[in-house]
C-alpha cells in the first residue's frame, strides 16, 4: 500500500504568500518514508503536529527543485533524522530576482556544505532509484514547444535560470505509475513522458502536484495531452492560475487539501 498525505498546499486561489507544497509518501511493504518537497515556513511541521504525524526519521527528503516555496521548511525539520536528501545539483544554487529594484533571494535555504555535514545528500542528473518502486527522475527532457521554455530569475553568476533543476518522482504501482511532480517548470507532459521512458511503463494511474500553468495557451495544449493519456486520476495542485483550475477541473482534474490523504 502507498500512502500520499499532503503536508501543505496553498488555498483554493494561488496565493504566493500562501504558497508552498509537500507530500509525505509512504510505502507500507517497503518500510519507506519519503518527504517530497518541505513547503516554505513552519506550515509542514505545524499540519504534521495537528495530524499526529510523526516527521522524524524520514528516509528520503527529495526535492522537487531549489524555490524557497519547496525547500524553505528544511529550517524547521531536524536534519539529522533525515537520512538522505535526493535532488539534482542545481537545487542548491543561488537563485535571485528583481523585485521593486531590489534584489530577493529565492532559493534554498542552506548551503550545500552544511547540508552535506547534516546528513547524505545525493545529487544526480540522471535518474536515482531510491527502491525497485521509486525514482527521482533527475534533469528532464525538455521535448515538447509549449511548455518548459520558461525562466524566472537568476543565478548567482547573473545568468539566466532556466529552472533546469526542476525534476519529479515517478512510483511504480500494480495499477500504472504515479507520477508526483513539485512545480513543473520543466512541463508535466515531459515530465510524464520522461517517467514512461524510464520506468517502461505507459500506463499512469496518478498525476498530482504542482504545474505551473498561468499562459492560457499552455493550459489547454496541457490539457489535450493529459486527456490523451488516460490518466485514472488527476490531482491539480500547487501553481496553477484561476483560469487553470477552472480548466483542469472541467477535464477531470480534482483539487486537493492540506493534510488529505490517499491510498494506492
Amino acid at each position: 500500500m502507498i500512502k500520499l498525505t499532503v503536508l501543505h498546499n496553498e488555498y483554493e486561489s494561488f496565493n504566493e504568500k500562501k504558497a508552498g507544497f509537500s507530500i509525505l509518501i509512504e510505502l507500507q511493504e517497503e518500510r519507506l518514508k519519503i518527504l517530497f518537497d518541505t513547503s516554505m515556513k513552519n506550515d509542514i511541521v505545524i499540519n504534521a503536529k495537528n495530524k499526529i504525524i510523526d516527521l522524524s526519521n524520514i528516509d528520503y527528503v527529495v526535492l522537487s527543485h531549489g524555490h524557497y516555496d519547496h525547500t524553505d521548511g528544511l529550517k524547521y525539520l531536524k536534519l539529522s533524522d533525515i537520512k538522505h536528501i535526493v535532488a539534482h545539483p542545481g537545487c542548491f544554487k543561488k537563485k535571485f530576482v528583481k523585485y521593486k529594484g531590489k534584489e530577493v533571494y529565492i532559493g534554498i535555504p542552506f548551503y550545500l556544505e552544511y547540508l552535506q555535514r547534516e546528513s547524505d545528500v545525493i545529487q544526480s542528473i540522471k535518474p536515482y532509484w531510491i527502491s525497485e518502486k521509486v525514482v527521482f527522475l533527475g534533469k528532464i527532457p525538455r521535448k515538447n514547444s509549449f511548455e518548459g521554455q520558461e525562466s524566472l530569475g537568476y543565478l548567482e553568476n547573473h545568468e539566466i535560470d532556466w529552472i533546469l533543476d526542476d525534476s519529479a518522482l515517478a512510483i511504480k504501482n500494480c495499477n500504472g505509475l504515479i507520477i508526483i511532480s513539485g512545480c513543473s517548470h520543466s512541463g508535466i507532459c515531459n515530465i510524464i513522458e520522461y517517467a514512461k521512458e524510464v520506468c517502461n511503463e505507459n500506463n499512469i494511474e496518478v498525476v498530482i502536484g504542482g504545474f505551473h500553468l498561468f499562459d492560457k495557451k499552455r493550459v489547454f495544449h496541457t490539457i489535450d495531452y493529459l486527456q490523451s493519456q488516460n490518466i485514472k486520476k488527476l490531482y491539480a495542485m500547487h501553481c496553477l492560475s484561476d483560469f487553470a483550475f477552472a480548466e483542469m477541473e472541467k477535464a477531470g482534474a480534482m483539487r486537493i487539501h492540506t493534510l488529505e490523504e490517499f491510498y494506492f
